[in-house]
């Protein structure tokens, strides 16, 4: 089975290793296309599990995930990231769909369980959290201006695969503030480049929309009071990211 499997990492040592060993068997060539910044043992670790690491500057995601297909050998591309585990069942559906060829989809939508502190939730859009990440190599492309939660556009229809991706999202307080607030950050610069600006009511409007959004309506509740807990958080980082949009963007008129 020609399948390749693409890592895009940036100081990993700690999650890459486990990665890798959850698609041993699986691929016929790994590749981790990796930040030049990263100071960490991540290349030794990923070059002792097999893979090709290619060292290059970064450019922000989607251009990453460009780069990587273009450097792929394999006709699939399977992206991961680090902290993401497959499991046994989704290798052997993943081996399944690729051996019935010729495969009528151009990428699979696979459902992702996503952990926070050890604990699946539930609700709050975190699961299932479909990603499209299954991918004809020759029938995808990433929108280079979508700054975060980049996802590909294919020639021709996708399918849904039903065994999981484990995301071992957040594990200390200190990684989710960090990460929220990298993607706040960028999340304003998308905003920013579509000539969006910040209203003075988008600090109480956004936050208020997001709470709802997952608390109530996709079920954050159901995760008692860590989902509480995560649902406040993002609502925060709405209020954040307009701060940041604030910086990068004059200010509007008054209404």
């Amino acid at each position: 089975m020609e399948l390749t499997v693409a890592i895009i990492a940036r100081d990993e040592e700690r999650q890459i290793g486990a990665c890798l060993a959850s698609v041993a068997g699986l691929a016929s060539e790994i590749l981790v296309l990796l930040d030049e910044r990263t100071t960490d043992r991540t290349a030794a670790i990923a070059a002792a599990h097999g893979a090709t690491v290619i060292h290059a500057p970064w450019r922000g995601f989607p251009a990453q995930r460009n780069q990587a297909l273009a450097l792929s050998r394999g006709p699939w591309v399977l992206f991961l990231d680090a902290d993401e585990r497959v499991t046994p069942e989704l290798a052997a559906e993943i081996r399944a769909v690729l051996q019935s060829s010729p495969s009528p989809c151009d990428g699979y939508w696979i459902p992702r369980r996503n952990l926070f502190f050890g604990r699946p939730l539930r609700g709050g859009g975190w699961y299932p959290d479909h990603q499209l990440r299954l991918l004809r190599r020759d029938a995808a492309h990433y929108d280079e201006r979508r700054h975060v939660h980049e996802y590909p556009r294919l020639a021709g229809p996708p399918g849904t695969l039903h065994a999981h991706l484990v995301h071992h999202n957040i594990e200390r307080l200190d990684e989710l503030w960090i990460k929220q607030s990298r993607y706040a950050l960028a999340e304003a610069h998308t905003l920013a480049e579509e000539g969006r600006r910040t209203r003075w009511r988008n600090f109480l409007g956004a936050p208020a929309r997001e709470f709802w959004r997952r608390y109530v309506r996709l079920g954050g509740w159901r995760d008692g009071a860590l989902g509480l807990f995560l649902c406040l958080t993002m609502a925060w980082f709405e209020v954040v990211k307009f701060a940041f949009l604030r910086t990068l963007a004059p200010p509007a008129p008054r209404a």
